[in-house]
């Protein structure tokens, strides 16, 4: 036997030289290359705000999660995008929304339209790398071809909603169908491709930790498991049992009073998916990543004080975002990471903890972040591109009791960069918007009662259509300081000038009332 060396090919050493030479190579090896690769559970919730959790001093109890993030590594300086769509095609390409055509809105039910075909998802790398991989939740990332669905994107096993804003018990979505005067209640729910109609009355929540207890049951330990968790909660419609909103008497809005019952009931399941992982054996080679989809939307009980903003807006309430990671293969010890991350660096640094490769997958907007997750070197990511959105438009409304997902010009027309558009970019401690980023109200906890506005909280009709924040000084956003960094301004302006030049256009194609499912049928792919 020769082993290569400098000097060429030499003959190895006697056996008990040879003993002791494999010996330091099994030492000296990384564990990533000696351990199994872990299981990974990523759970995500929908509409969880930044003041909705208790260890960022909610009112809302959440012991699970507060326990499971002091455990693991909370992640204070994390970011998703504004609303579902946009950040649930980000998990799953590491691709920001520019680059896929998403940029404007979410995918509505009769729009003719997914998530780019031609796109690499994550659970088909995790499937290459030997995972078994499973989604239960929601998807809403389109529906119109069969292709479209989870099952045809990489997941071997699929159970939940196609779209989005079902009803909890009866799992019906209603849509008005364009060009006709029919509003169209029916059912949206499937198991793998098929219908699933055996549920009516059973709990979204409740029901989605079943099935998830019973993947995890079921699951070979020897096998890695990727299993993707999308809750419905807290999105609306506000619903949960009673017995959830019993302890929260206190709480005299009423909304806000159902959306705490929503939460405790999602803290539950959360706690319930980690018991069933520990009875099966798997919880001791187990990621566990918690992520909300997007900021909490305070009109319909959620809430992220002291940041500004909500849902759907690109002020730090509606993109900074409750994460964390924990469990026993997060090495680092328990702490808060202030490093920036985005929700599109999952996607590599899943592929990277699964020993996958990104190899066939289009050029990624997102950061292997694992070494900053696990042993706390600095994070490779330096900006985030929260949008740029040039079909955006905005009304006085909408910050006051109207949703706030926004319309569409009718133009399709890929255009230049200009300061009146709908965007925003993170550059190390700075913070550009353009255009109007949406409703920059702050929103106190109702429990808080009204605060006297200070003269920074007086909001202009006519924003400015630049304005710069100093992210890590003034995280709530109340000190624009635009005019005293010009040359900060330049540099950003041109930033978001590039990345318009890269970018696609946006998808966002009218309804097809073909999408009708008709009477007694379900939600699902209506073109071949």
């Amino acid at each position: 036997m020769h082993i290569m060396t400098s000097r060429g090919l030499i003959p190895f050493p006697q056996p008990a030289v040879q003993r002791l030479f494999f010996l330091v190579v099994a030492v000296i090896l990384p564990l990533s290359q000696t351990q199994r690769p872990p299981h990974i559970v990523f759970i995500l919730a929908d509409d969880l705000g930044w003041a909705d959790v208790g260890y960022h001093g909610s009112e809302i109890h959440t012991p699970v999660l507060d326990e499971l993030s002091a455990s693991g590594l909370r992640l204070d300086n994390y970011y998703v995008q504004p609303i579902c769509t946009p950040s649930r095609s980000q998990l799953m390409t590491g691709r920001y929304q520019i680059h896929t055509g998403l940029q404007h809105s979410i995918i509505w039910p009769c729009q003719p339209h997914c998530l780019p075909l031609g796109e690499t998802l994550l659970p088909e790398l995790l499937a290459d790398a030997g995972y078994a991989t499973h989604m239960v939740g929601k998807w809403h990332l389109g529906m119109v071809r069969q292709n479209c669905l989870p099952t045809h994107r990489g997941f071997h096993t699929y159970f939940g909603y196609l779209l989005g804003s079902e009803d909890y018990y009866s799992h019906n979505r209603c849509v008005a169908i364009t060009g006709t005067n029919i509003t169209r209640c029916a059912l949206d729910l499937r198991d793998g491709d098929n219908v699933a109609r055996n549920y009516c009355g059973i709990y979204s929540t409740h029901l989605f930790t079943q099935r998830a207890e019973h993947i995890i049951a079921q699951h070979n330990p020897n096998k890695p498991m990727f299993l993707y968790m999308a809750f419905q909660s807290v999105h609306s419609p506000l619903e949960v049992p009673k017995q959830y909103t019993a302890p929260y008497g206190f709480i005299k809005d009423a909304r806000r009073r159902k959306y705490a019952g929503m939460v405790s009931a999602l803290d539950e399941a959360v706690g319930n998916l980690t018991a069933a992982l520990r009875a099966a054996g798997l919880w001791d080679n187990t990621l566990l990543v918690f992520s909300t989809d997007n900021g909490g939307q305070t009109l319909q009980g959620g809430n992220n004080w002291p940041l500004r903003g909500r849902k759907a807006t690109l002020w730090e309430g509606g993109v900074r975002g409750v994460g964390f990671v924990a469990g026993p293969a997060v090495s680092q010890r328990p702490g808060v990471s202030r490093d920036l991350l985005h929700i599109s660096d999952w996607f590599p640094t899943l592929v990277r903890v699964a020993g996958g490769k990104t190899t066939r997958s289009y050029p990624l907007d997102g950061y292997n972040v694992w070494e900053t997750l696990s042993h706390g070197t600095p994070s490779p990511r330096k900006e985030i591109l929260h949008n740029i959105d040039p079909l955006y438009r905005y009304t006085p409304c909408m910050c006051n009791d109207e949703d706030e997902i926004p319309c569409a010009f009718t133009s399709r027309t890929p255009v230049e960069f200009n300061i009146s558009m709908h965007a925003a970019l993170r550059f190390h401690n700075w913070k550009i918007l353009t255009g109007n980023p949406g409703c920059g109200k702050w929103f106190p906890p109702p429990h808080l009662g009204s605060r006297p506005k200070g003269p920074e909280e007086v909001l202009r009709n006519d924003p400015p259509m630049v304005q710069l924040f100093d992210i890590e000084k003034d995280p709530e956003e109340r000190h624009d300081v635009a005019q005293d960094h010009p040359d900060v301004v330049s540099k950003l302006l041109k930033k978001l000038q590039q990345y318009q030049r890269g970018a696609t256009s946006p998808s966002y194609p009218p309804d097809d009332p073909r999408c009708d499912p008709g009477k007694g049928a379900a939600w699902g792919p209506w073109r071949k």
